[in-house]
Formats: C-alpha cells, structure tokens, sequence
C-alpha cells in the first residue's frame, strides 16, 4: 500500500512538474551534490565521484512517468552529441523493481548507465519529489542546474549550456 501511495504521488507530482515549459534552471541550493553510489542493470557498481572531471546528468526516473519515456531518445542523442567530450549521464531509477526496469529499458533502449535505487535511499538525500527530476553536476562536482519535468535533451540550448560547463 505504502508503494502505492508513493507512485500515486510521483505521478500528481510528475503532472504538475511538466505544466509548464521545462528549462534547465541555474541551481541555488547548496551546491554540495549529496553522494550516489548504486549498481547498474549488470551489478557493477558506480559512484558518482569516480567521474569527476566530467559534466554528469544525474537523472531520476521512473517507468510510468510519461515524460521520462517521452525524453530519454533526446538523452540518447545527445550522449552521441557530446560522445567525444567529458559528459556521462547516470538515469537512477526511483525504486521500482528490477523486472519492471529491465522491461521498460528492452523497450525504450536507452543507450547511457541505467542505475538501480531500489528502496529509494537517495530520493530523500537527493531532495527528489517528481519525476524526472534532473541535476547537472560540474567537473567540480558540484550542481550546476535543475531541471523538474521533460526535455529535449539534445537541443540547441541545452548542448550549449553543457559545452560552457566543459
């Protein structure tokens, strides 16, 4: 029931994040990135700090948020726009379980690190209340920008914001 509810909420939440137009927005909040440390669909582990020196997208996503499915071709895109510069995305999924993930990603095809949260830990450290809910991380390791809600990843305007982080 408790799982429920929280999916319940993600969705309200996730509805109201993507009324508007998304854009990625300069973050003012402590830039201290909270640590991110989770396993990939293989079991190896990542941790956020072993890419430092490079531009990260950390985002979280789940598999009934709409936009997310919606986005993550532009993400695919623009990994293979910035394939030759320090950029990595890490997409945390947002404690769903494993089969459902696997299922969604045989679907959608995601071509960047898929990252396994399964008991939420860092939605709570990560300040996270809809989906997707995007943080791009500096080579300094510090956030950068927000964004809450869909975006085409791979536009003008969001390569250029990332190329001047480089």
């Amino acid at each position: 029931m408790k799982q429920f509810a929280i999916v319940i909420l993600f969705s309200l939440l996730t509805t109201l994040a993507n009324a508007g137009t998304a854009k990625l927005k300069p973050y003012k909040g402590n830039l201290r990135t909270p640590a991110l440390q989770l396993k990939d669909l293989n079991g190896k582990t990542h941790d956020l700090t072993q890419y430092k020196d490079k531009i990260v997208l950390v985002q979280f996503w789940a598999t009934y948020c709409a936009p997310c499915r919606t986005e993550m071709p532009s993400m695919n895109r623009l990994q293979n726009k910035l394939k030759n510069m320090p950029f990595k995305i890490l997409a945390v999924n947002m404690a769903e379980d494993s089969g459902e993930v696997r299922a969604f990603v045989k679907e959608v095809k995601p071509e960047f690190t898929i990252l396994l949260d399964s008991n939420g830990h860092y939605l709570q450290q990560w300040k996270v209340f809809a989906a997707p809910a995007n943080f791009i991380i500096g080579k300094d390791g510090n956030i950068k920008y927000t964004l809450y809600g869909g975006i085409e990843w791979d536009s003008d305007e969001i390569i250029k914001k990332l190329t001047e982080l480089m």
